[in-house]
């Protein structure tokens, strides 16, 4: 069994990862590149294997980061069964299409304000090749053991990182290897802790964090303290938000936070139908998350879910103090621009970024300090306050990873560090090594090893 690495390494978007035998291909993840331009640009790039040699997809979780390109590869030619848990799929349904609508939109406005390179400008993918991948989506159960091709069989482990967010195991001619796809924290207040993994002779290891912990501070003392500063200025607070995960922790927090009297009782808005749709999803599935049913209700009535178009420009003329959740979460995209141009240039208003921000993105130009921003091909200034909780970040840091697989008992002949920018995967690398004894490396893009 070979591995070959086609994405995901040197950077922490873009993951893809190809399985090799004897008789067939196993893709783990297919996402889209997001951050800088020398990123974003290989999506457009041809995939670097013929899609229709690839016989199957497995996928860790819906963030597009692992499952974008998906629409892509089955436009090009892939014809196999794309294999995630149910909850995966659930969402996948919500953000592939809301994806491709994006792509169209953002083309349709490029062509409009004529300011993209390209004439005219077209989308990478559309709804409809979305749709057309989701046909070949097939769910299983955690921990449920099913072979994606005759001689490989392959399960699914919580990983603790999003709703259906999942840990893959593969096993083929008596080699086993596991993809941990992102992994969450040990104590988030929304996503239980991620399962501890079986035996396996080798780990495909991420490693956003793997530089640096989570700040030892309570992130909701930190929420209600940027909001009631922001309230007290006559200001709108703008969140913007992954819609999957970050979005239902943060309505969450925000609930506590009234109901406990800690912050004014100003409108909270959640300005993005797809982060709406993942709210819904998260309702239905108590079992991988900690909130009761009687928690999400409460959380419904005290949201003002802002669906249509007319809405959201409503919204975006609004003066008055409120709190505003909208996607995407390093302003990369989506309504949350509309909300940007707004509100960047108004010193009462604030911007709380609430996770990593990946070089390269408007949230991370943000974050440090950037004077301004060009949001549609127009610079505004950045007058507003702006925030970063990365506390709630979904992803473990790397103490956090180290006590996760110390909880696993687990001694594998190799690691392969991927998911992270060339600093934290070198210094996740050294981690493994010095304090577990483990032979790690850090791959090249598109190189390949034996098993």
């Amino acid at each position: 069994m070979k591995l070959r690495f086609l994405g995901g390494v040197d950077t922490v978007t873009g993951s893809r990862h190809l399985l090799k035998t004897d008789l067939h291909r196993v893709l783990v993840d297919c996402g889209l590149y997001q951050g800088v331009k020398s990123l974003r640009r290989r999506n457009w790039a041809a995939f670097p294997e013929e899609p229709a040699s690839i016989d199957a997809v497995l996928l860790t979780h819906g963030h597009i980061d692992h499952s974008g390109y998906l629409p892509v590869l089955v436009k090009h030619g892939f014809k196999g069964r794309i294999r995630c848990t149910r909850s995966t799929f659930e969402l996948c349904r919500i953000l592939l299409p809301d994806a491709g609508h994006l792509q169209e939109e953002d083309a349709r406005y490029a062509n409009r304000k004529q300011f993209s390179r390209h004439h005219p400008a077209e989308p990478l993918f559309t709804v409809e090749d979305a749709w057309r991948a989701l046909e070949q989506f097939e769910p299983h159960g955690f921990d449920e053991s099913f072979s994606p091709v005759d001689d490989i069989t392959a399960s699914f482990s919580p990983a603790g990182h999003i709703l259906g967010s999942a840990c893959i195991r593969v096993c083929h001619g008596g080699k086993t290897i596991i993809f941990s796809g992102d992994v969450g924290r040990q104590k988030d207040p929304l996503m239980r802790a991620p399962t501890p993994l079986a035996d396996t002779d080798y780990l495909v290891l991420e490693s956003t964090y793997g530089d640096r912990r989570h700040k030892d501070t309570d992130p909701i003392e930190e929420l209600a303290t940027v909001i009631n500063a922001t309230l007290a200025r006559g200001g709108i607070v703008l969140i913007p938000a992954f819609a999957v995960g970050r979005a239902q922790l943060l309505l969450y927090l925000i609930h506590e936070l009234k109901k406990e009297k800690r912050i004014a009782d100003v409108p909270v808005y959640l300005n993005s139908p797809m982060a709406i749709s993942a709210t819904e999803v998260f309702h239905r599935h108590h079992n991988e998350h900690r909130l009761n049913a009687e928690q999400c209700r409460d959380i419904d009535a005290g949201t003002i879910y802002v669906r249509t178009v007319e809405e959201a420009i409503e919204l975006t003329g609004r003066r008055l103090p409120a709190i505003i959740i909208s996607a995407s979460g390093m302003a990369s995209g989506g309504r949350v621009l509309h909300h940007l141009k707004a509100l960047l240039p108004n010193h009462r208003n604030s911007v709380l970024f609430a996770g990593y921000q990946a070089p390269g993105t408007r949230g991370d130009a943000m974050v440090n300090g950037a004077d301004r921003i060009k949001i549609h091909g127009e610079y505004f200034p950045v007058k507003a306050s702006v925030h970063n909780l990365d506390s709630l970040s979904a992803h473990g840091d790397y103490e956090e990873l180290l006590a996760w697989l110390q909880q696993s008992h687990i001694t594998p002949i190799k690691v392969f560090v991927t998911h992270g920018e060339p600093r934290a995967a070198d210094a996740m690398r050294k981690h493994l090594k010095e304090r577990l004894g483990w032979d790690a490396e850090v791959p090249e893009l598109f190189s390949e090893v034996e098993l």
